[in-house]
Protein backbone atom coordinates (compact mmCIF):
# COMPACT_ATOMS: atom_id res chain seq x y z
CA UNK A 1 0.00 0.00 0.00
CA UNK A 2 0.76 3.97 -0.24
CA UNK A 3 2.70 5.51 2.16
CA UNK A 4 0.64 8.40 1.20
CA UNK A 5 -2.98 8.46 -0.41
CA UNK A 6 -4.25 11.55 0.22
CA UNK A 7 -6.16 13.86 -2.40
CA UNK A 8 -6.14 17.73 -2.36
CA UNK A 9 -8.30 19.40 -4.17
CA UNK A 10 -8.47 23.09 -5.56
CA UNK A 11 -10.38 24.83 -8.24
CA UNK A 12 -8.98 26.58 -11.25
CA UNK A 13 -6.88 29.85 -9.95
CA UNK A 14 -6.93 27.95 -6.77
CA UNK A 15 -3.21 28.03 -4.87
CA UNK A 16 -0.83 25.51 -2.99
CA UNK A 17 1.02 26.88 0.28
CA UNK A 18 4.22 24.97 1.27
CA UNK A 19 2.97 23.48 4.55
CA UNK A 20 1.81 27.21 5.69
CA UNK A 21 -1.68 27.54 6.55
CA UNK A 22 -3.19 30.72 4.66
CA UNK A 23 -7.18 31.49 4.16
CA UNK A 24 -8.06 31.24 0.26
CA UNK A 25 -5.04 28.40 -0.21
CA UNK A 26 -4.57 24.88 0.45
CA UNK A 27 -1.52 23.57 2.83
CA UNK A 28 0.70 20.76 0.84
CA UNK A 29 3.00 18.51 2.78
CA UNK A 30 6.48 20.07 1.56
CA UNK A 31 7.94 16.90 0.01
CA UNK A 32 4.58 16.81 -1.83
CA UNK A 33 4.97 20.27 -2.81
CA UNK A 34 8.71 19.88 -3.71
CA UNK A 35 7.50 17.37 -6.02
CA UNK A 36 5.01 19.31 -7.59
CA UNK A 37 7.28 22.56 -7.91
CA UNK A 38 9.65 20.03 -9.26
CA UNK A 39 7.13 19.43 -12.24
CA UNK A 40 6.32 22.82 -13.07
CA UNK A 41 10.47 22.88 -13.80
CA UNK A 42 10.63 20.65 -16.28
CA UNK A 43 7.64 21.10 -17.85
CA UNK A 44 8.40 24.69 -18.36
CA UNK A 45 11.78 24.39 -20.28
CA UNK A 46 10.69 22.86 -23.11
CA UNK A 47 9.25 25.55 -26.10
CA UNK A 48 7.06 22.15 -27.10
CA UNK A 49 4.97 21.81 -24.37
CA UNK A 50 2.26 24.93 -23.27
CA UNK A 51 3.68 24.07 -19.81
CA UNK A 52 3.69 27.35 -18.75
CA UNK A 53 0.13 27.81 -18.16
CA UNK A 54 -0.17 24.33 -16.41
CA UNK A 55 0.34 25.55 -13.08
CA UNK A 56 2.47 28.41 -12.05
CA UNK A 57 5.38 29.05 -9.25
CA UNK A 58 5.50 32.60 -7.32
CA UNK A 59 6.51 33.93 -3.60
CA UNK A 60 4.44 35.81 -1.63
CA UNK A 61 5.86 38.02 1.65
CA UNK A 62 4.63 36.30 4.74
CA UNK A 63 3.11 32.60 3.01
CA UNK A 64 6.38 31.90 1.16
CA UNK A 65 6.00 29.74 -2.30
CA UNK A 66 2.91 29.50 -3.75
CA UNK A 67 1.97 27.26 -6.68
CA UNK A 68 -1.09 28.64 -8.13
CA UNK A 69 -3.32 26.50 -10.82
CA UNK A 70 -3.77 27.65 -14.61
CA UNK A 71 -6.33 26.58 -17.01
CA UNK A 72 -5.32 23.07 -17.00
CA UNK A 73 -7.66 21.05 -14.91
CA UNK A 74 -7.30 17.40 -14.31
CA UNK A 75 -5.37 15.60 -11.57
CA UNK A 76 -1.73 14.75 -10.76
CA UNK A 77 -0.76 11.46 -8.92
CA UNK A 78 2.29 11.13 -6.91
CA UNK A 79 4.22 8.08 -6.98
CA UNK A 80 3.83 8.00 -3.36
CA UNK A 81 0.21 8.23 -3.86
CA UNK A 82 -0.86 12.00 -3.31
CA UNK A 83 -3.42 12.57 -5.30
CA UNK A 84 -3.45 16.79 -6.70
CA UNK A 85 -6.98 17.97 -8.55
CA UNK A 86 -7.54 20.72 -10.25
CA UNK A 87 -11.29 21.51 -10.63
CA UNK A 88 -13.18 23.68 -13.44
CA UNK A 89 -14.39 26.85 -11.63
CA UNK A 90 -18.06 26.76 -12.70
CA UNK A 91 -20.31 29.81 -12.30
CA UNK A 92 -18.70 31.48 -9.71
CA UNK A 93 -17.77 28.43 -7.80
CA UNK A 94 -20.52 27.42 -5.26
CA UNK A 95 -21.50 24.26 -6.79
CA UNK A 96 -20.84 21.33 -5.25
CA UNK A 97 -17.55 19.01 -6.16
CA UNK A 98 -19.38 16.38 -6.91
CA UNK A 99 -21.45 18.42 -9.48
CA UNK A 100 -18.17 20.32 -10.90
CA UNK A 101 -17.11 17.19 -11.88
CA UNK A 102 -19.92 15.93 -13.26
CA UNK A 103 -19.98 18.93 -15.58
CA UNK A 104 -16.58 18.53 -16.32
CA UNK A 105 -17.28 14.67 -17.17
CA UNK A 106 -19.48 16.20 -19.51
CA UNK A 107 -17.34 18.32 -21.03
CA UNK A 108 -14.89 15.22 -21.76
CA UNK A 109 -17.21 13.06 -23.24
CA UNK A 110 -17.27 15.80 -26.39
CA UNK A 111 -13.28 15.35 -27.31
CA UNK A 112 -12.60 13.85 -30.37
CA UNK A 113 -10.83 11.47 -28.25
CA UNK A 114 -12.48 7.60 -28.72
CA UNK A 115 -11.57 7.58 -24.35
CA UNK A 116 -13.85 9.55 -23.38
CA UNK A 117 -16.72 9.23 -26.10
CA UNK A 118 -20.24 7.29 -24.41
CA UNK A 119 -19.62 6.99 -20.61
CA UNK A 120 -22.97 7.47 -18.58
CA UNK A 121 -21.46 10.13 -16.22
CA UNK A 122 -24.59 9.50 -13.92
CA UNK A 123 -23.76 6.11 -12.80
CA UNK A 124 -20.06 7.24 -11.95
CA UNK A 125 -21.09 8.35 -8.41
CA UNK A 126 -19.13 11.91 -9.10
CA UNK A 127 -19.76 13.16 -5.00
CA UNK A 128 -18.19 9.87 -3.82
CA UNK A 129 -15.08 9.60 -6.24
CA UNK A 130 -12.01 11.71 -6.65
CA UNK A 131 -11.38 12.49 -10.90
CA UNK A 132 -8.84 9.76 -10.49
CA UNK A 133 -11.14 7.17 -9.37
CA UNK A 134 -13.58 7.92 -11.41
CA UNK A 135 -11.01 7.31 -14.38
CA UNK A 136 -10.01 4.22 -12.75
CA UNK A 137 -13.56 3.15 -12.52
CA UNK A 138 -14.82 4.21 -16.62
CA UNK A 139 -11.25 1.91 -17.45
CA UNK A 140 -12.49 -0.94 -15.37
CA UNK A 141 -16.00 -0.60 -16.73
CA UNK A 142 -14.29 -1.52 -20.51
CA UNK A 143 -12.13 -3.93 -19.53
CA UNK A 144 -15.76 -6.05 -18.00
CA UNK A 145 -17.18 -5.71 -21.06
CA UNK A 146 -14.28 -6.87 -22.83
CA UNK A 147 -13.93 -10.52 -20.69
CA UNK A 148 -17.37 -10.63 -20.87
CA UNK A 149 -16.87 -10.88 -25.20
CA UNK A 150 -14.05 -13.51 -24.21
CA UNK A 151 -10.47 -12.02 -24.84
CA UNK A 152 -8.96 -12.55 -28.33
CA UNK A 153 -6.23 -15.34 -28.92
CA UNK A 154 -3.75 -14.90 -31.65
CA UNK A 155 -0.94 -17.17 -32.60
CA UNK A 156 2.44 -15.52 -31.47
CA UNK A 157 5.81 -17.36 -32.62
CA UNK A 158 7.51 -18.91 -29.82
CA UNK A 159 11.23 -20.18 -29.82
CA UNK A 160 11.93 -23.19 -26.80
CA UNK A 161 13.02 -26.40 -26.30
CA UNK A 162 10.53 -28.51 -25.98
CA UNK A 163 9.54 -32.22 -25.22
CA UNK A 164 7.72 -32.83 -28.32
CA UNK A 165 8.67 -32.12 -31.91
CA UNK A 166 6.52 -29.53 -33.47
CA UNK A 167 7.05 -26.78 -35.97
CA UNK A 168 10.44 -25.98 -37.41
CA UNK A 169 13.40 -27.27 -35.79
CA UNK A 170 16.43 -24.91 -35.07
CA UNK A 171 19.24 -27.09 -35.67
CA UNK A 172 22.05 -24.47 -34.73
CA UNK A 173 20.60 -23.96 -31.55
CA UNK A 174 19.29 -27.81 -31.30
CA UNK A 175 23.29 -28.55 -31.68
CA UNK A 176 24.01 -26.08 -28.88
CA UNK A 177 21.27 -26.81 -26.51
CA UNK A 178 20.45 -30.76 -27.13
CA UNK A 179 24.24 -32.09 -27.79
CA UNK A 180 23.77 -34.25 -24.75
CA UNK A 181 20.30 -34.74 -24.18
CA UNK A 182 18.36 -35.97 -27.09
CA UNK A 183 15.29 -36.42 -25.15
CA UNK A 184 14.48 -32.47 -26.18
CA UNK A 185 14.18 -30.49 -29.67
CA UNK A 186 14.59 -26.91 -29.97
CA UNK A 187 11.84 -25.47 -32.12
CA UNK A 188 10.10 -22.58 -33.53
CA UNK A 189 5.87 -22.87 -33.17
CA UNK A 190 2.89 -20.58 -33.48
CA UNK A 191 1.24 -20.64 -30.47
CA UNK A 192 -2.70 -19.84 -30.38
CA UNK A 193 -2.82 -17.60 -27.10
CA UNK A 194 -4.26 -14.48 -25.41
CA UNK A 195 -0.95 -13.98 -24.42
CA UNK A 196 -0.96 -10.81 -27.44
CA UNK A 197 0.09 -7.80 -26.98
CA UNK A 198 -3.32 -5.84 -26.65
CA UNK A 199 -3.96 -8.11 -23.37
CA UNK A 200 -0.35 -7.78 -22.31
CA UNK A 201 -1.16 -3.92 -22.22
CA UNK A 202 -4.30 -4.30 -20.34
CA UNK A 203 -2.57 -6.36 -17.39
CA UNK A 204 -0.13 -3.72 -17.37
CA UNK A 205 -2.80 -1.25 -16.44
CA UNK A 206 -4.76 -3.34 -14.04
CA UNK A 207 -1.46 -4.09 -12.32
CA UNK A 208 -0.44 -0.51 -12.42
CA UNK A 209 -4.09 0.95 -10.98
CA UNK A 210 -3.77 -1.49 -8.11
CA UNK A 211 -1.08 0.73 -7.21
CA UNK A 212 -2.78 3.60 -7.68
CA UNK A 213 -6.60 3.25 -6.31
CA UNK A 214 -7.92 3.63 -2.68
CA UNK A 215 -11.42 3.21 -3.71
CA UNK A 216 -12.27 -0.16 -2.35
CA UNK A 217 -14.77 -1.12 -4.96
CA UNK A 218 -12.22 -0.44 -7.46
CA UNK A 219 -9.30 -2.51 -6.02
CA UNK A 220 -11.62 -5.40 -5.80
CA UNK A 221 -13.05 -4.92 -9.33
CA UNK A 222 -9.81 -4.77 -10.69
CA UNK A 223 -8.21 -7.88 -8.68
CA UNK A 224 -11.19 -9.73 -9.90
CA UNK A 225 -10.42 -9.07 -13.86
CA UNK A 226 -6.74 -9.37 -13.39
CA UNK A 227 -8.20 -13.47 -13.03
CA UNK A 228 -9.51 -13.09 -16.57
CA UNK A 229 -5.55 -12.29 -17.74
CA UNK A 230 -3.51 -15.30 -15.63
CA UNK A 231 -2.30 -16.70 -19.34
CA UNK A 232 -0.99 -13.38 -20.23
CA UNK A 233 2.56 -11.63 -19.91
CA UNK A 234 2.67 -7.94 -18.49
CA UNK A 235 4.27 -5.99 -21.09
CA UNK A 236 8.06 -6.02 -21.30
CA UNK A 237 7.98 -2.57 -23.49
CA UNK A 238 4.62 -0.91 -23.42
CA UNK A 239 6.40 1.11 -26.26
CA UNK A 240 6.59 -1.56 -28.69
CA UNK A 241 3.35 -3.55 -27.45
CA UNK A 242 1.40 -0.33 -28.30
CA UNK A 243 3.38 -0.39 -32.03
CA UNK A 244 2.36 -4.26 -32.44
CA UNK A 245 -1.54 -3.43 -32.13
CA UNK A 246 -3.14 -4.21 -34.87
CA UNK A 247 -5.58 -1.85 -36.40
CA UNK A 248 -8.47 -5.02 -38.06
CA UNK A 249 -11.57 -4.81 -37.78
CA UNK A 250 -11.91 -7.98 -35.36
CA UNK A 251 -10.11 -5.91 -32.47
CA UNK A 252 -12.33 -2.93 -33.01
CA UNK A 253 -14.30 -3.64 -29.21
CA UNK A 254 -10.70 -3.13 -28.20
CA UNK A 255 -10.34 0.25 -29.25
CA UNK A 256 -11.94 2.11 -26.24
CA UNK A 257 -10.06 0.22 -23.64
CA UNK A 258 -6.70 0.50 -25.56
CA UNK A 259 -7.21 4.06 -25.61
CA UNK A 260 -7.39 3.78 -21.40
CA UNK A 261 -4.29 2.14 -21.01
CA UNK A 262 -2.27 4.84 -23.32
CA UNK A 263 -3.93 7.11 -21.12
CA UNK A 264 -2.58 5.44 -17.78
CA UNK A 265 0.59 4.06 -19.08
CA UNK A 266 1.50 6.58 -21.57
CA UNK A 267 -0.26 9.83 -19.70
CA UNK A 268 -2.34 10.62 -23.16
CA UNK A 269 -4.86 13.56 -22.64
CA UNK A 270 -3.73 15.97 -24.45
CA UNK A 271 0.08 16.79 -23.63
CA UNK A 272 2.84 14.65 -22.02
CA UNK A 273 4.35 15.84 -19.00
CA UNK A 274 7.60 14.85 -17.74
CA UNK A 275 8.49 14.46 -14.11
CA UNK A 276 10.27 12.06 -11.83
CA UNK A 277 8.10 11.91 -9.17
CA UNK A 278 5.21 12.14 -10.51
CA UNK A 279 3.03 8.50 -11.69
CA UNK A 280 0.08 9.70 -13.75
CA UNK A 281 -0.81 13.28 -14.65
CA UNK A 282 -3.43 13.80 -16.91
CA UNK A 283 -4.58 17.61 -17.28
CA UNK A 284 -6.74 19.25 -20.05
CA UNK A 285 -6.61 22.44 -21.19
CA UNK A 286 -9.94 24.10 -20.29
CA UNK A 287 -10.03 26.50 -23.36
CA UNK A 288 -10.10 23.78 -26.01
CA UNK A 289 -12.47 21.52 -23.75
CA UNK A 290 -15.34 24.38 -23.53
CA UNK A 291 -14.76 24.96 -27.15
CA UNK A 292 -15.25 21.60 -28.28
CA UNK A 293 -18.52 21.42 -25.46
CA UNK A 294 -19.73 24.17 -27.33
CA UNK A 295 -19.01 23.08 -31.05
CA UNK A 296 -21.06 19.92 -29.89
CA UNK A 297 -24.14 21.29 -28.38
CA UNK A 298 -24.70 23.49 -31.24
CA UNK A 299 -24.94 20.29 -33.59
CA UNK A 300 -27.49 18.71 -31.45
CA UNK A 301 -29.52 21.86 -31.30
CA UNK A 302 -28.95 23.40 -34.46
CA UNK A 303 -32.33 22.66 -37.28
CA UNK A 304 -31.88 21.65 -41.05
CA UNK A 305 -30.48 24.34 -43.85
CA UNK A 306 -27.98 25.78 -41.22
CA UNK A 307 -24.16 24.63 -41.96
CA UNK A 308 -21.55 24.84 -39.19
CA UNK A 309 -18.04 24.58 -39.45
CA UNK A 310 -15.53 24.43 -36.30
CA UNK A 311 -12.03 26.27 -36.87
CA UNK A 312 -12.80 27.21 -40.05
CA UNK A 313 -9.61 28.74 -41.97
CA UNK A 314 -11.07 30.19 -45.23
CA UNK A 315 -9.56 33.45 -44.17
CA UNK A 316 -6.29 35.60 -43.89
CA UNK A 317 -5.98 38.80 -42.14
CA UNK A 318 -3.73 39.23 -45.16
CA UNK A 319 -3.84 38.05 -48.74
CA UNK A 320 -1.04 39.77 -50.86
CA UNK A 321 2.13 39.25 -50.95
CA UNK A 322 1.22 35.55 -49.41
CA UNK A 323 -1.62 34.36 -46.88
CA UNK A 324 -0.90 35.67 -44.01
CA UNK A 325 -1.98 36.00 -40.34
CA UNK A 326 -4.79 33.42 -40.79
CA UNK A 327 -7.89 33.41 -39.10
CA UNK A 328 -9.55 30.47 -37.02
CA UNK A 329 -12.94 31.54 -35.46
CA UNK A 330 -14.16 28.46 -33.37
CA UNK A 331 -17.91 28.06 -34.81
CA UNK A 332 -19.28 29.48 -38.28
CA UNK A 333 -23.08 29.23 -38.61
CA UNK A 334 -24.18 29.60 -42.27
CA UNK A 335 -27.86 29.82 -43.03
CA UNK A 336 -30.00 31.54 -46.28
CA UNK A 337 -27.61 33.86 -46.83
CA UNK A 338 -26.53 34.52 -43.59
CA UNK A 339 -23.31 34.03 -41.73
CA UNK A 340 -23.05 34.26 -37.99
CA UNK A 341 -19.28 33.64 -36.58
CA UNK A 342 -18.98 32.73 -32.84
CA UNK A 343 -15.87 32.49 -30.49
CA UNK A 344 -15.38 30.78 -27.48
CA UNK A 345 -14.01 32.27 -24.55
CA UNK A 346 -13.08 30.30 -20.83
CA UNK A 347 -13.11 33.07 -18.67
CA UNK A 348 -15.28 34.16 -16.05
CA UNK A 349 -15.83 37.57 -16.40
CA UNK A 350 -16.82 40.13 -13.96
CA UNK A 351 -18.66 43.37 -13.19
CA UNK A 352 -15.86 44.83 -11.06
CA UNK A 353 -12.78 44.39 -13.75
CA UNK A 354 -12.35 47.01 -16.70
CA UNK A 355 -14.59 45.80 -19.46
CA UNK A 356 -16.01 42.71 -17.39
CA UNK A 357 -12.83 41.34 -18.35
CA UNK A 358 -12.74 40.89 -22.24
CA UNK A 359 -9.86 41.31 -23.40
CA UNK A 360 -8.35 44.08 -26.08
CA UNK A 361 -7.19 40.97 -27.90
CA UNK A 362 -10.28 39.31 -28.41
CA UNK A 363 -11.80 42.16 -29.22
CA UNK A 364 -9.74 42.82 -32.07
CA UNK A 365 -9.76 39.44 -33.07
CA UNK A 366 -14.21 39.74 -33.15
CA UNK A 367 -13.73 43.01 -35.24
CA UNK A 368 -11.39 41.04 -37.92
CA UNK A 369 -13.44 38.23 -38.30
CA UNK A 370 -16.71 40.82 -38.85
CA UNK A 371 -14.62 42.41 -41.42
CA UNK A 372 -13.41 39.60 -43.61
CA UNK A 373 -16.78 37.31 -42.91
CA UNK A 374 -18.94 40.19 -43.56
CA UNK A 375 -20.82 38.54 -40.58
CA UNK A 376 -24.60 39.66 -39.99
CA UNK A 377 -23.77 38.33 -36.07
CA UNK A 378 -20.66 38.25 -34.40
CA UNK A 379 -20.78 36.44 -31.05
CA UNK A 380 -18.39 36.27 -27.84
CA UNK A 381 -19.46 33.26 -25.51
CA UNK A 382 -18.48 32.87 -22.28
CA UNK A 383 -19.40 30.53 -19.54
CA UNK A 384 -22.13 32.15 -17.03
CA UNK A 385 -20.29 33.90 -14.12
CA UNK A 386 -22.03 34.73 -11.15
CA UNK A 387 -20.38 37.64 -10.99
CA UNK A 388 -21.68 39.57 -14.04
CA UNK A 389 -25.07 40.79 -13.96
CA UNK A 390 -26.12 41.30 -16.94
CA UNK A 391 -27.15 38.01 -19.18
CA UNK A 392 -25.79 39.45 -22.71
CA UNK A 393 -24.68 42.65 -23.74
CA UNK A 394 -23.66 43.77 -27.11
CA UNK A 395 -21.32 46.96 -27.95
CA UNK A 396 -21.71 48.55 -31.22
CA UNK A 397 -18.98 51.05 -33.36
CA UNK A 398 -19.45 53.36 -35.89
CA UNK A 399 -18.80 51.31 -39.14
CA UNK A 400 -21.21 48.73 -38.41
CA UNK A 401 -19.30 46.26 -36.23
CA UNK A 402 -21.37 45.36 -33.61
CA UNK A 403 -20.22 42.10 -31.24
CA UNK A 404 -22.71 40.35 -28.81
CA UNK A 405 -20.92 38.93 -25.40
CA UNK A 406 -23.26 35.90 -24.68
CA UNK A 407 -23.38 32.95 -21.94
CA UNK A 408 -23.39 29.26 -21.49
CA UNK A 409 -24.62 28.19 -18.15
CA UNK A 410 -22.84 25.00 -17.43
CA UNK A 411 -25.47 24.09 -15.01
CA UNK A 412 -27.96 24.08 -17.82
CA UNK A 413 -25.89 24.33 -21.20
CA UNK A 414 -28.88 22.98 -23.47
CA UNK A 415 -30.78 25.35 -22.16
CA UNK A 416 -28.55 28.18 -22.62
CA UNK A 417 -27.23 27.29 -26.37
CA UNK A 418 -30.86 26.76 -27.45
CA UNK A 419 -32.03 30.26 -26.47
CA UNK A 420 -28.42 31.30 -28.28
CA UNK A 421 -29.53 29.39 -31.43
CA UNK A 422 -33.43 31.06 -31.09
CA UNK A 423 -32.04 34.59 -31.62
CA UNK A 424 -28.93 34.45 -33.52
CA UNK A 425 -30.56 32.32 -36.73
Amino acid sequence: MHSSNKTYTITEYGGFTRNVSFSGYQSLPERTFDALETFILANTSGIETEAVELLSLSARRGIGKIITARNYVGLITMTDGTVIEILPKIAGGDISDGDTKGIFLEMLKTLKDVTFKDFNVSNLHTDRLSLLEIFIKMFLDEVSILTKQGLKAAYTPVEANERFYKGKLLASQNIKHNLISHDRFFVRYDDFSINRPENRLIKSTLRFLLKQTTDSRNRQNTVRLLTFFEGVDYSVSCEADFSKCIGDRSMSHYDKTLSWCRVFLQGNSFTSFRGSEIALALLFPMEKVFESFVAAKFRRHLGDGVSLRTQDSRYSLFDSPTRAFALRPDIVLEFSGHTVVLDTKWKLLSDNTRNSGISQSDMYQMYAYSKKYDADGIVLLYPHSDNVSRSEFRYESDDNVNVDISFIDLRNADNSIANLIAKVC
